[in-house]
Parts: C-alpha cells; structure tokens; sequence
C-alpha cells in the first residue's frame, strides 16, 4: 500500500472487528468492496470472526454512511454448503446485505486456478515440478475453476455497471473441469505427463481431529463431491463479457510460477 498514495489514492485504516474505526473510511465513498477474508488465517488473529462479525460491522458502516453500492465477494454456491463454514460465512452476509437494504452487488466465484503466495505457493510448486496435479474432487466429478485476474476485472466493473445491482452473480470459466481433465490440461501445457493427487485421506483426517481449519478443508471437499460447485456464467458473460476460458487461466498460473514463458505484451 506504501506506493498508493503516489497514485493519488487516499488510505483511510480501520479495522473490520472495530466498528468505531469504519466511519471515517466510508465517508464520501460511492461503493465499498469487500474481499475480506479470516479463515484462511494468514495473519496471527486471523479467524472465522472476520468472516461473520467484520463483514456485518462493514455493512452496519455502509448503511449508517448511505454508501450507493456495496460490492461483496462471495463464494460460488455457498447458499447450499451450510457444513462449510467459510462459505456459509459468506451466505450470511449476503442475507445481511439485503435484510439491511443496503444496495448491493455479490459475486460468486469458483475456485481460483492460480499462483498463491507464501508457502502454499511452495508447495503447489513442488508438486507440479515433481508431477503432481492436486484435484479436488475424485472421479468425473467437475467444478468451477477461474482466474484470480478474472475476479478482479468483474469486481472493478461491479463497481459501476447499473444491470449487477441487486444481483448475486456466479464467477467461472468457460467449462468446469474434473481432477483428470485438470490433470489432462495441465500435462497439455507442460509437454510432459502428470498424475492426479486427491484431497483429503487418512492423514487429514487425524489432523482434523485437533484443526477446525482442516475440519473446515475435509467438509468443504466433500461438497465438491457433490457436483453442486459449478457455475452458470450466463449472467457474467452478459454483464462482464467474455467469460474467460479455464485454458487461460492454467496457462497464466503456471507462467506465474516459473513453468511456463509468461505472456508477451501485444
């Protein structure tokens, strides 16, 4: 953030938990986006209370500010994942959202195919360079894969596009994808042959034992397997055209993890 200033953006801080501090950063704004996230627990103190409390209280923000639009991002299908809990998390804020009446704008998108940080960066690195495409489902189960730069586009054009307001719109590519043809792809790509490796397994499960995170992991891949994680990206074409191709997005995570040559400019 150190370099935003110098772009002409103001830094107005608050904290999500601290609904005393969220006043100020709502003040002459004409919409709020929120990415917000605590279960992943990338930061000590990080937890599900972001989620649940630090959305609501951004909300409560909003609405006391009269903020026109407020931009949520969501989680595809989360309204039928009530055993996950950082996707119900996510269907309970869109409710307050709208048992609010505060304007609003949810997007929904699958699950990102792209280059993370920090160490499961390693370690999805490690295992593509030994072979290894990890799915999430088994079998021909499919599911909604997109592009981390994709959700960003419709998240800046949710912003001001006057037919999303008031609409929860599901994010994906072009095709879902089951753990083989995720495999396929990537193979097809890399010139050489991978194998699939499945989520969960006896090893999580014993760590699910003392870990509600990985109990969260082990619930949340077992509603993969329901197929119920797939997409209609009518909507999204039609207010956000084109919808990406899933091709794209495996191309770019892999440049953006060294495996591939990135892509040069035009």
């Amino acid at each position: 953030m150190s370099g935003l200033p110098k772009e002409g953006v103001e830094i107005v801080r608050g904290d999500m938990l601290d609904p005393t501090s969220l006043g100020p950063a709502m003040s002459g704004a004409s919409a709020v986006i929120s990415s917000a996230i605590g279960y992943s627990r990338r930061k000590k103190g990080d937890s599900l209370r972001t989620d649940f409390d630090g959305n609501h209280n951004l909300v409560d923000a909003a609405k006391k500010a009269a903020v026109p639009r407020f931009v949520f991002l969501s989680i595809l299908a989360c309204d039928q994942a009530p055993n996950v809990p950082h996707f119900w998390a996510k269907k309970v804020t869109e409710d307050y959202l709208q048992q609010q009446g505060v304007p609003f704008v949810v997007l929904r998108p699958g699950a990102f195919l792209g280059a993370p940080s920090g160490r499961y960066r390693e370690w999805l690195l490690s295992g593509l360079q030994k072979g290894q495409v990890v799915g999430m489902t088994q079998g021909d189960v499919r599911m909604t894969y997109i592009a981390p730069d994709e959700v960003a586009r419709a998240l800046a054009m949710a912003v001001d596009e006057p037919r999303a307001l008031g609409q929860r719109i599901d994010l994906g590519s072009d095709r879902p994808l089951s753990g083989p043809e995720l495999t396929e792809l990537a193979g097809r790509l890399l010139h050489r042959t991978m194998r699939l490796r499945t989520m969960g397994g006896g090893g999580m499960k014993f760590l699910a034992l003392f870990s509600p995170g990985i109990r969260g992991m082990i619930e949340m891949t077992r509603f993969f397997q329901t197929g119920k994680y797939i997409a209609d990206t009518r909507l999204q074409g039609e207010l956000f055209a084109p919808v990406p191709r899933v091709e794209d997005a495996a191309r770019q995570m892999l440049a953006d993890l060294g495996l591939l040559p990135a892509k040069s400019s035009p």
